[in-house]
């Protein structure tokens, strides 16, 4: 969620311009989650993010906007007032990008990357679904053409040397394209890569980043499980910042699972 809400944010931005704009997933997923499927009930994650969320803001008018705006991409998908699909980052690029943009997916999982070809076989103009690795992929798509680019690079992690890969592609895509937007989500976890990658981040950023983070509940005792994530952004919009901060106390109120929820959002722009 902290993840959608902050594309909600850029996206917002990014499409104030006329000028085309390149929307680049590099980890794309099935594109829509199906919240009422037998397998999303049996799991029952969306019940401690979405599922609470849209249960407590319900009949709330004085959500942040940028929660309010997060959340009427996810209406969109359920017009009728019951939670039943989850948009994916690249459902929520879809429904705000204009007709002048372009969306380059990327998804390697052969079951999920099937998923998401028949999803947009009818958008084949507007959007690129490629079935290979996003890592890889991203620097074939660099430079956009408009020279204008959002790029989400988010993979599962459950391969350790993702965080290593994270690195590495970004110092490239810096080099083949210093002036693009990257955001790059990674989830708290207790192992070492996930605490040194926002440092290691910020050393590549030089003087213009933001970090998001949203800690939902203490880290586990065993170690195991997912307690948080974050969003580190790469040249970030303008104003990203002060859009974002009313709504991280209240994610924390909203999500929190315990005393140890919290947030943080820090910035530095040149």
């Amino acid at each position: 969620m902290l993840k959608h809400v902050v594309l909600v944010q850029m996206l917002a931005h990014l499409t104030a311009k006329e000028t085309p704009l390149w929307f680049v997933d590099t980890h794309a997923g099935a594109g829509v989650y199906s919240i009422d499927s037998a397998f999303a009930q049996k799991k029952g994650e969306f019940k401690d993010g979405i599922g609470r969320l849209w249960v407590k803001s319900g009949g709330q008018s004085d959500l942040p906007p940028a929660l309010a705006e997060y959340l009427q991409q996810v209406k969109k998908m359920n017009p009728d007032g019951v939670l039943r699909h989850y948009p994916g980052s690249p459902q929520i690029a879809l429904q705000m990008l204009r007709e002048q943009d372009r969306l380059q997916l990327f998804e390697l999982h052969s079951t999920e990357s099937e998923v998401l070809q028949k999803q947009y076989a009818n958008l084949k103009r507007r959007i690129s679904v490629q079935p290979t690795d996003g890592f890889a992929g991203l620097k074939a798509v660099l430079p956009p053409a408009s020279r204008r680019g959002l790029v989400l690079i988010d993979p599962s992690y459950e391969d350790k040397a993702d965080y290593g890969r994270v690195l590495d592609t970004m110092r490239d895509a810096l080099q083949r394209f210093a002036t693009g937007i990257y955001a790059v989500w990674y989830p708290q976890v207790q192992r070492p890569e996930s605490k040194e990658l926002p440092g290691q981040l910020q050393k590549l950023a030089g003087n213009n980043w933001l970090h998001a983070s949203l800690k939902v509940m203490a880290p586990a005792r065993d170690g195991l499980g997912l307690h948080g994530s974050g969003m580190f952004i790469f040249n970030p919009p303008w104003k990203l910042e002060t859009a974002l901060q009313p709504s991280m106390p209240v994610l924390v109120r909203l999500l929190g699972l315990d005393k140890k929820a919290s947030s943080g959002l820090q910035a530095r722009q040149a």
